[in-house]
């Protein structure tokens, strides 16, 4: 038999405790249904900075435990399970997962994204001791210090002038010979004192007792010239790009060329109505907590008023 309910939200990070949090207080009695990462990226964080109110810094697990509380304070109900079918041609929205099928006249979609990694063994070993997806987040504890950026892209040319104002020196390590950046990026990365792009180079793996201390690289791989090298480095941050946690909707919704759920304007409204996106899973630009968490509110905001439009609430 289905579970109904006025409003589900999918994913169970910033944005969708935030979203569950107003609707909750708007009396839509809302459900999460967690997934099987419940807490999203910043479980995998340990001391979140940039967190506002919160001055002395708080671990990302603490955090998002705190979100949880807040949702289940104003009667959020908690669903631990896995979706992997949905249908959203017709009201009421049908989700089926691992655990059952639960239908809904309201749907917040708040999956996130992932980080892309290159693969290695020691990027899981160092995960949070050296190891980070985002420089705006992470960077800070590097002040004077040497970190190493992977990508040759605009995202990896934002990381590194965002990190060479804070750090000592700042390695860029590009598989290709040159920079796929605009030309205003590239000009801005290679005029900078304390950036040093390395060309045509690999990582091959990471190293260290407590934490990253350097990386094992290789110039030119496969190559008659190849040569292996390492650089001592307290930091590795991958700019290499994001999934959107999308999977779900092709076909239903409509999805940008990189996978992200569009929405409408400053809405969050998506190409079907009564379906809203909100955090990460929606946004390629900033990839934050705080503006998830913003996200998340109004895509609650909007839900309710959906509904009371509807009749439904």
């Amino acid at each position: 038999m289905s579970n109904h309910h006025k409003l589900i939200i999918l994913g169970s990070g910033p944005a969708g405790y935030t979203a569950a949090v107003y609707a909750a207080r708007a009396n839509l009695k809302p459900v999460i249904i967690t997934g099987v990462e419940q807490g999203g990226q910043l479980m995998t964080t340990t001391e979140v900075d940039n967190w506002p109110a919160d001055a002395e810094g708080v671990q990302g697990p603490e955090l998002m435990a705190r979100f949880q509380a807040h949702a289940e304070r104003f009667g959020t109900e908690m669903i631990f399970d896995q979706i992997h079918t949905v249908d959203l041609q017709n009201r009421p929205f049908t989700l089926k997962g691992d655990m059952g099928e639960y239908t809904c006249d309201a749907l917040i979609v708040a999956t996130g994204a992932s980080a892309k990694y290159l693969g290695l063994p020691s990027e899981e070993t160092f995960a949070g001791k050296g190891v980070s997806a985002c420089a705006t987040c992470d960077g800070f504890f590097y002040r004077k210090r040497t970190v190493a950026v992977v990508g040759g892209g605009d995202t990896a040319c934002e990381e590194a002038m965002y990190l060479s104002s804070l750090a000592k020196k700042v390695y860029m390590i590009v598989r290709k010979p040159y920079l796929r950046a605009a030309e205003i990026m590239r000009k801005r990365v290679e005029e900078k004192e304390n950036i040093e792009i390395l060309y045509n180079t690999n990582t091959l793996g990471l190293y260290g007792e407590n934490g990253v201390e350097g990386a094992h690289l290789v110039r030119f791989k496969g190559e008659e010239n190849e040569e292996k090298y390492d650089i001592q480095i307290d930091g590795f941050f991958l700019a290499i790009g994001h999934l959107p946690n999308t999977d779900l909707f092709k076909g239903q919704l409509e999805l940008d060329p990189q996978g992200f759920i569009v929405t409408k304007g400053t809405s969050t409204a998506t190409s079907v109505e009564g379906v809203y996106a909100a955090g990460d899973v929606a946004d390629p630009t900033y990839r934050q907590g705080v503006v998830a968490a913003g996200s998340g509110a109004k895509a609650a905001i909007e839900a309710e008023r959906f509904l009371q439009d509807k009749g439904e609430k």
